[in-house]
């Protein structure tokens, strides 16, 4: 018999690693797996994506169709990778997830990848909602808080979603730095609250504990706010400061400086890009400008500074 060719991602790795991303897909536009693969790409990755819905475009839209991956689907394709000796991750990556059952079985995905790589770092954007408005059942916001946050590597949750997950009110840099420290205590070594606005400020705040009982280094980057509403932007963020925390791993002020400077670099263009369709980019929501800005993800100029509070 012939002897089966080895998975080069595996036989070969590459020095960033390879990344299983389960998120949502869009035939059309820029959220979940298709903000967050290519950019991982660019930067190195192989990326495996898990389709957790396949829609014609966003929900943002007047009208969609598509399919929802169900729990029991998802780890039928785990059990079809595991049966051919292909479950061998660096990073697990989850975004949007719409129900209990399915974040349930994610769970149970985490403790079946490190149980092949022990290793195996868990990036979890705890998508539940934003500005005071919650868009995931209320049954998920327990199940993040008790279940998730605990078996995490790192968590990019907005100013709301730390609420939730922290049951603090958040209303200046201080109580963000206390937020980080209570999910610290919880679960991950690594904390960026990804948009926080304080004086009418966007702010990054950013949080390592680099050794369980340590005090976290800790830092914020202030942001300008561009005034349009974009989709996908949380996927793409969380893509960035995967791909970049783990080139500088002791380093999450320089690798949040890189993934911000990427992304507003997209943001700016993809502003651009729509005046000069005619468009006035402050009426609608706008799909990012992806596959234009890909110099910007390989090689982001440095304009946005991270500031240590230690």
């Amino acid at each position: 018999m012939a002897r089966r060719p080895p998975v080069l991602s595996l036989a070969l790795p590459s020095e960033t690693g390879r990344v299983l991303s389960i998120q949502s897909h869009t035939v059309q536009g820029y959220v979940g797996n298709k903000s967050a693969v290519f950019p991982l790409q660019l930067l190195g990755y192989d990326v495996d994506p898990i389709n957790s819905v396949q829609f014609s475009n966003h929900t943002g839209y007047p009208t969609f169709k598509g399919q929802v991956l169900n729990g029991d689907q998802l780890w039928d394709l785990i059990e079809g990778l595991a049966a051919n000796d292909l479950l061998y991750y660096t990073h697990l990556l989850t975004g949007y997830i719409g129900s209990a059952s399915f974040l349930s079985t994610v769970l149970k995905v985490v403790n079946r990848l490190r149980s092949i790589n022990p290793n195996l770092v868990y990036v979890c954007d705890p998508v539940m909602g934003d500005e005071g408005k919650l868009y995931v059942p209320q049954d998920l916001v327990s199940l993040y808080r008790e279940k998730v946050v605990p078996v995490a590597s790192m968590l990019t949750p907005n100013q709301f979603e730390v609420e939730l997950l922290t049951g603090m009110r958040i209303t200046s840099e201080k109580d963000g730095l206390e937020a980080c420290n209570i999910l610290h205590a919880a679960g991950p070594s690594k904390v960026v609250i990804t948009s926080m606005v304080i004086d009418d400020k966007l702010h990054l705040i950013g949080s390592h504990q680099k050794g369980k009982g340590q005090s976290p280094e800790q830092f914020k980057i202030v942001v300008p706010k561009i005034p349009a509403y974009f989709t996908g932007t949380g996927d793409l963020m969380t893509a960035l400061l995967l791909g970049w925390s783990n080139k500088y791993p002791d380093d999450l002020g320089r690798a949040a400086e890189l993934a911000v400077s990427s992304l507003q670099a997209v943001l700016r263009r993809t502003v651009a890009d729509y005046e000069k369709a005619g468009f006035d980019p402050k009426t609608s929501s706008l799909e990012i400008r992806l596959v234009q800005s890909q110099e910007d993800i390989r090689n982001p100029p440095i304009e946005y500074k991270a500031a240590k509070f230690n």
